[in-house]
């Protein structure tokens, strides 16, 4: 797909909480979402769960959902589903309570699918147009993708943050779920160019692409979970990928051709990363102060990048493609939902429910925010993880001594 309508521009809007949702249909417009999705397809909205507790900036919001949705209905299209997949981290039918978005696809009688259960089948995909990058070597066995979403157009609602892996994440990153199973931890240390391979994937597969993405709160620091949120009051739409993320890393002070997906995507052809090339629609994002956003490590994540590119890059199998696998899982869960979430986040949460958009949050659904504590169960979890983090470490150091 060398061209496409909408390659090359980015619509952008500020918003306020009174009128967001109109907003978001107002900038979907802007961007001329009827003209890259065909109204006889089914539409698919890929929504965004990083984490199942709320937390601001980490996850689709209800009203980027519900924008979406009215828009959607107001242009004639009829038949609408809610996407979702799962991770080995996040439990998604939690999240989706936990950040308001069955509230708003109930409301709507908009039906969602949930492709980790059992019933979706995947099938071996082969790409037609380009040869693959990276996946192919990554799944020697072949690269899987669920059958359901193939001929779907599909809206990918990702939010304005950063990220450890990939310094943002975005409309791209954001199709890293959905067409990926739950061994996709293995391209971690080719993530920038598995991306790149996913957009020609999804370019072949859906007969429309489109992007909302909310940066009504942004994100900086070591997302895409232990942020700090920053209200920002901007709403982008577009149906370049490419583009889209680009502009959103400019607005968080990044040059966009120095993030290699970005730069590698547009390379490609795959759509625009050089913001000197793209055009923005809408709001004049020059007159934005500089947000001076950081990409930052946490605990876990210094952790992994030891394994996929420090000192123990010869463990990687072991530690990551093996029986021993759940110690990372367990490392993640203890670090954010057993010492950040109760001790950091919660105090920036109760800050956040007070700011005019955290309010606005509130107010979806029954009104309450679900602040979850330490558990028992994943501190249990976390330890026994831990040690079999000690013992894969300790027999794999063992083993390469002996070779």
């Amino acid at each position: 797909m060398a061209d496409f309508s909408g390659k090359g521009k980015v619509a952008v809007l500020k918003t306020k909480p009174e009128s967001v949702v109109e907003d978001v249909e107002r900038v979907m417009k802007l961007a001329d979402f009827t003209s890259a999705l065909p109204r006889d397809k089914q539409t698919g909205l890929k929504i965004n769960i990083s984490w199942q507790t709320w937390y601001p900036a980490c996850s689709s919001t209800p009203w980027q959902i519900e924008g979406a949705i009215k828009a959607l209905h107001n242009a004639g299209y009829d038949d609408i589903v809610g996407v979702h997949n799962d991770t080995v981290v996040v439990d998604t039918r939690v999240g989706e309570f936990n950040n308001k978005h069955r509230f708003v696809t109930d409301k709507h009688d908009i039906p969602c699918i949930y492709l980790y259960e059992e019933d979706f089948e995947w099938f071996e995909y082969v790409p037609k147009e380009r040869e693959l990058l990276v996946l192919d070597k990554v799944y020697p066995q072949g690269v899987f993708i669920p059958k359901a979403i193939v001929g779907m157009n599909m809206i990918q609602l990702p939010t304005v943050k950063t990220h450890v892996f990939t310094t943002i994440t975005g409309a791209m990153k954001n199709a890293f779920g959905g067409l990926l199973h739950r061994d996709r931890h293995w391209t971690h240390a080719v993530i920038h160019d598995t991306l790149v391979d996913l957009l020609s994937i999804q370019q072949e597969i859906h007969p429309g692409l489109f992007a909302l993405m909310d940066g009504t709160f942004a994100g900086d620091g070591p997302g895409p979970r232990a942020m700090r949120w920053h209200q920002k009051d901007i709403l982008l739409a577009s149906a370049d990928q490419v583009a889209i993320d680009a502009v959103s890393a400019k607005l968080q002070g990044f040059d966009p051709m120095q993030i290699r997906f970005i730069r590698r995507a547009h390379e490609m052809g795959l759509g625009i990363g050089d913001p000197t090339q793209i055009e923005i629609l809408g709001y004049d994002i020059e007159q934005e102060e500089p947000w001076n956003f950081s990409q930052e490590d946490t605990f876990a994540s210094r952790g992994q990048k030891l394994i996929y590119h420090g000192p123990l890059k010869p463990l990687e199998k072991i530690l990551l493609q093996s029986p021993l696998v759940p110690w990372s899982y367990f490392a993640s869960n203890f670090y954010h939902n057993v010492y950040w979430y109760p001790f950091v986040g919660r105090k920036r949460v109760r800050s956040a429910l007070e700011n005019p958009w955290g309010q606005l949050f509130k107010e979806y659904g029954d009104g309450e925010v679900v602040m979850p504590g330490m558990e028992p169960k994943t501190v249990l979890q976390a330890v026994v993880g831990l040690t079999l983090l000690a013992a894969a470490i300790v027999g794999g150091v063992s083993l390469l001594r002996g070779r």
